[in-house]
């Protein structure tokens, strides 16, 4: 644990760049503060607490606190939040959002303050504040729960783990119809939700693709057995999954259409 009365390292996540300048705003006129560095996803700010976490403590990029948005597209504040706990040694989170009814969650999740929008710049300040006695007092970066084994993915004919609000479930394999990268995160999407998992979309192409998943974009995987249609727009490639249309890079769309030919044909004899 640091301590010291060295400037405050932030992390500010919010999508929408309105509110992510205003943010940087009252967190560049406190003069507790020393960098503040900005995302404009949860994940792009996985990414960077990732690398930081890497270097370990004495690291360049290390952060005191997150300043942190909930209602983003992808990856959540909370679902952010949640992974951070996993962390040898996670930041602060303050949580700013324009919901009031997620505090309980948040606070469940250890965060040090809850900010509504619009910020009023004296709460804001109080804020800090709290940020900056925790650190001082080294309580942060704080210690977390040791970090559970990332689970594998499933082998034939078994169902895949997955962390929702404190309970395990199991998702069948045959219902998980496309899958997509989320840093060293995968977001695995059924006709009825999504479940974010920790492992990297490579380990699932590689142990996937005897059970029929292919990729088709490098951030992306879809059960090709799912594909309702494939739709040409000029150079443009893409696939339908019930109301889902997902893009086809072009380095995966050849080897895309040679397989769907291959089912339709199997399907012809």
């Amino acid at each position: 644990m640091r301590v010291t009365d060295a400037p405050l390292r932030v992390l500010a996540v919010d999508d929408e760049e309105p509110a992510l300048e205003e943010l940087l705003y009252l967190l560049g006129e406190d003069p507790r503060v020393g960098t503040a560095v900005p995302a404009l996803e949860a994940t792009e700010a996985l990414r960077r607490l990732s690398r930081a976490m890497a270097q370990g403590p004495g690291g360049t990029e290390g952060f005191d606190v997150v300043f942190l948005d909930i209602d983003m597209p992808g990856l959540s504040g909370l679902e952010l939040a949640r992974l951070l706990g996993g962390f040898a040694a996670p930041p602060l989170v303050v949580f700013v959002t324009a919901h009031e009814d997620f505090a309980v969650r948040a606070f469940d999740l250890k965060a040090v303050d809850y900010l509504l929008k619009p910020l009023r710049k004296e709460r804001f300040a109080e804020a800090v504040r709290r940020v900056a006695e925790l650190v001082r007092a080294g309580q942060g970066p704080r210690p977390a729960a040791p970090v559970p084994p990332a689970p594998t993915a499933p082998a034939l004919g078994d169902q895949v783990p997955v962390e929702l609000g404190g309970v395990t479930r199991f998702v069948p394999l045959a219902d998980i119809t496309h899958v997509e990268a989320q840093g060293d995160y995968a977001r695995l999407h059924t006709g009825q939700g999504s479940h974010l998992v920790r492992i990297p979309l490579s380990t699932l192409e590689e142990q996937w693709r005897s059970r029929g998943f292919v990729r088709i974009h490098r951030s992306r995987l879809v059960a090709l057995g799912r594909i309702e249609e494939l739709r040409l727009d000029g150079g443009n490639v893409s696939v339908r999954i019930g109301d889902r249309v997902l893009a086809v890079s072009r380095r995966n769309a050849r080897e895309l259409r040679d397989l769907l030919a291959g089912r339709a044909t199997g399907r012809m004899r």
